[in-house]
């Protein structure tokens, strides 16, 4: 039994109108849009049972869960909000109320650090007995394991609302999959957007992010970046439904076509995507996500699809064409060892994990370093790929190793956005897995068919 977790951040409030640090600071209240998107989220959550709501203390977070709990008791019975103080946001005493221009003139290199390195920013935080060195984004990362730790035994198999901050959101998110504090900034949190965790088997083992950052139920159809952006926007898509997908058949190197419902996800792709501005386009040389990249360029007629190799999907050698009982029949324990240990199995005649991400990261990164080389060129690039390379480049450019693999869900269709904010920064992972385009709501309800 697995156990579902969807988290939500506040809505805009008036620091973040202000660009403000807000931190424990409790004065800040919603605006009119942050009102307006809590009653979005909770409309966008109606259909799903949960049998616990969890939020910060802080008035922000406390104003967003209650806007959202009454649109969701509109329609049923919810249980009791009950706030938490292991949700409230990060602490940054020195910082607290003031606008982040100040910060950056005032603590200069303490805010070069939040950017850069936020795991080593300290603050020397007067106190009765002396002064005390907090470490902020540690101390965010326990308070979010331990978070974890106390609530997620309470709730086995069941599906629990957490409506909280952008940090502490991003610490249990990247706590759960095992990303280290120095990859805080590495995963967006939106006002009102909404994320999805699953734990198949409780605390201390792998959790599977299903969604990151859907911001579609507010009328946005990606997460937009900041005023004024200037950077490389890579929107990451996988195909569509295949047949064998449905019947849950090991397609790898096979190259397999779209299905009807592959065809019409693809459509609904290209509507999800008709009004982003994309100057070019790539994908796998495979059927299946070159016609999910033709469908998406209908509406962008006057971009050319190139081909590149090192995305196509895994080679599963002998497995391929093969049913997982099938599979299991002829290499026992072998599918559980791809489970548990990826990056340990070599496919039978085919690839291992570490030659699929030494391809598909070359051919990643190679994109980026083109892009980013010609200030003139295009920023806005389409590549379509497949369930394996799409989440060996997820787990790359969010830090997370091989081990990991599991760790990022790509539906047929979902749409990912990774965001390069400065010429020699690091990714920013925007929203990944986004389904909601497809009909199914918040949670992705596509198959859950072999790669």
């Amino acid at each position: 039994m697995t156990t579902r977790v969807i988290l939500v951040r506040h809505g805009e409030s008036t620091y973040n109108l202000q660009a403000r640090v807000q931190g424990h600071c409790d004065e800040s209240v919603l605006t009119e849009k942050g009102h307006r998107g809590a009653h979005q989220v909770g409309t966008a959550l109606q259909g799903i049972q949960f049998d616990a709501i969890y939020a910060s203390p802080l008035q922000r977070a406390q104003e967003t869960a209650e806007i959202v709990l009454s649109v969701l008791r509109s329609t049923g019975a919810m249980p009791d909000l009950r706030s938490v103080g292991s949700l409230k946001e990060i602490a940054l005493p020195l910082w607290e109320g003031l606008s982040f221009a100040e910060v950056e003139q005032k603590f200069p290199e303490g805010y070069r650090y939040w950017k850069e390195q936020p795991h080593l920013l300290q603050m020397e935080v007067p106190g009765p007995e002396g002064p005390t060195l907090l470490l902020p984004v540690p101390a965010l990362y326990e308070q979010a394991q331990k978070f974890w730790q106390e609530i997620l035994p309470r709730h086995w198999g069941e599906t629990i609302l957490l409506v909280a901050h952008s940090g502490i959101n991003r610490a249990l998110i990247g706590t759960a999959i095992g990303l280290a504090p120095e990859r805080y900034q590495t995963l967006h949190q939106s006002n009102c957007g909404i994320s999805v965790l699953n734990f198949p088997r409780g605390w201390g083992h792998p959790a599977q992010l299903e969604s990151l950052n859907s911001t579609a139920h507010l009328g946005e159809a990606l997460p937009q970046p900041r005023s004024g952006y200037r950077g490389l926007r890579l929107l990451l898509v996988r195909h569509g439904e295949t047949d064998w997908n449905r019947q849950g058949r090991f397609q790898g190197g096979i190259d397999v076509p779209l299905n009807d419902t592959g065809r019409e996800q693809a459509q609904q792709v290209a509507e999800f995507l008709k009004g982003v501005p994309i100057n070019f386009a790539l994908s796998s040389p495979m059927s299946r996500p070159r016609e999910t990249a033709e469908h998406i360029l209908k509406h962008h007629p006057d971009i050319c699809l190139q081909v590149m190799d090192g995305l196509r999907e895994i080679s599963h050698g002998q497995w391929e064409g093969k049913l997982e009982a099938e599979i299991e029949q002829h290499f026992p324990g072998e599918l559980h060892r791809w489970r548990e240990h990826p990056a340990e199995v070599q496919m039978p005649q085919g690839e291992n994990l570490a030659q699929v991400w030494e391809r598909a990261i070359a051919a990643w990164e190679g994109l980026v370093a083109s892009v980013k080389a010609d200030p003139a060129a295009p920023k806005v690039g389409l590549v379509v790929g497949h369930d394996a390379t799409n989440k060996v480049i997820l787990c790359h450019v969010a830090g997370a190793g091989p081990e990991q693999f599991w760790s990022f869900k790509q539906g047929n269709g979902a749409v990912s956005i990774i965001d390069y904010p400065t010429a020699d920064g690091a990714a920013l992972v925007q929203s990944m897995n986004i389904t909601t385009h497809l009909g199914g709501g918040v949670l992705d309800r596509t198959a859950a068919g072999a790669l």
